[in-house]
């Protein structure tokens, strides 16, 4: 994607790169975006710090708002399909500086479904390409976002752990390919 600058068109909420603060960014505010990925937009702000608004604030930039579709038949909350519908939104999360969503860049470990009464909690294991990754807090709060709004889930936790530390041999071949790295 090449850089395009806009200006807002009215106020909207955006979490600071790599804090994982929360900012609301005012209407005007003349913005850079820099990638736009799974439905959301990292830009660089006219203050000069990164922040990534969310697909349902698309519009704020004058873009059409993206759904994340359902897999299978939304009647049908089995813990399978809730299951699949999590893997299917995890491939929807990027880090705002590598075009590889997460789940192909192999810094998801683990992703259990556990029923509860009223539905079903998703525990996330994740890493990041590096312990110093600044990204963390980010994409543990769109990550877990993601995942509450998929019918059925009532919980959504992501924790972020370091053992076994992530290489490169953790990518899918594709993901491998698309980075140059053979």
């Amino acid at each position: 994607m090449t850089r395009e600058t806009v200006k807002l068109t009215r106020d909207c909420e955006a979490t600071q790169i790599p804090s994982g603060v929360k900012v609301r960014l005012q209407e005007s505010t003349e913005v850079t975006i820099t990638q736009s990925l799974g439905g959301s937009y990292t830009v660089l702000v006219e203050d000069g710090f990164l922040a990534r608004i969310g697909a349902e604030d698309a519009d704020a930039l004058g873009k059409e708002v993206a759904s994340i579709g359902v897999t299978g038949d939304s009647n049908e909350v089995t813990k399978e399909s809730v299951e699949t519908q999590v893997w299917d939104r995890l491939k929807t999360c990027y880090d705002p500086e590598i075009p590889v969503n997460i789940v192909e860049l192999g810094l998801i470990y683990n992703c259990s479904i556990k029923p509860l009464e009223d539905g079903f909690e998703a525990f996330i294991e994740m890493t990041l390409t590096a312990p110093g990754c600044g990204m963390g807090p980010t994409l543990q709060l769109e990550i877990e976002d993601k995942i509450r709004k998929i019918p059925g889930i009532k919980k959504a936790q992501v924790m972020l752990v370091w053992d076994p530390p992530w290489d490169q041999s953790m990518m899918s071949e594709a993901a491998r390919l698309q980075l140059g790295f053979f």
